[in-house]
């Protein structure tokens, strides 16, 4: 996951003028994932990591009581 966010952060900005040459849905590629395709990784990063670390407390029986039954 770390090596996924620094290619998004960096490789991608670092490379965004060679990226141009490229379109994604009506908009050049390095506009586009500096614009939007960043944030969409981001939020698919911490959604597989939350979920990931939820199946490790339950598989090692350390999850949380669901706050609404307390």
């Amino acid at each position: 996951m770390l090596t996924v966010w620094f290619v998004v952060s960096f490789v991608v900005s670092y490379f965004a003028r060679e990226l141009n040459q490229f379109e994604f849905l009506g908009f050049p590629l390095g506009f586009y994932m500096g614009a939007q395709g960043a944030l969409i990784i981001y939020v698919l990063i911490i959604w597989y990591y939350a979920r990931y670390m939820n199946r490790l407390d339950i598989e090692y029986s350390v999850e949380q009581d669901d706050i609404r039954s307390s």
